[in-house]
C-alpha cells in the first residue's frame, strides 16, 4: 500500500487537476496506483486492520468503484483522493509500519 501511495504522490507533484484531463498516461497511473492500494488493503488481516485505524471499507470500495466502473471516472475525486486522502493514509500506514517493526 505504501509504494503505490508514494507513486501516486509522485505523480501529481507538479500537476494540476486540469491535467487529468489532457494526460491520459497521468490518469491511468493514478487509476492505477489506487487500485493497488485498494487491492492491498482487501489482503489486509483483521489484526492487521486492528492495529491502523483506516477507513478500509473506503478504500477497498474506492479500488472497486475504479475497477468496475472505469469508464465513468469522476477526476475531481480522483484528483482530491490522491492530494488529499492519500498523504493522510500514508502518514497512518507509515506510523503503523514503524510502531510494528518496533515492536510497539
Amino acid at each position: 500500500m505504501a509504494d503505490a501511495i508514494d507513486a501516486a504522490l509522485r505523480f501529481v507533484r507538479g500537476r494540476a487537476p486540469a491535467d487529468l484531463e489532457t494526460d491520459e498516461m497521468l490518469l491511468f497511473a493514478l487509476v492505477r496506483a489506487i487500485e493497488v492500494v485498494g487491492e492491498a488493503a482487501s489482503k489486509v488481516t483483521m489484526e492487521g486492520r486492528a492495529a491502523a485505524n483506516l477507513p478500509w471499507a473506503a478504500v477497498v470500495g474506492m479500488r472497486n468503484r475504479l475497477v468496475h466502473a472505469y469508464f465513468d471516472i469522476n477526476r475531481d475525486i480522483l484528483w482530491t483522493t490522491v492530494t488529499e486522502s492519500l498523504p493522510q493514509l500514508r502518514r497512518i500506514i507509515g506510523a503503523t509500519l514503524a510502531s510494528t517493526e518496533d515492536g510497539s
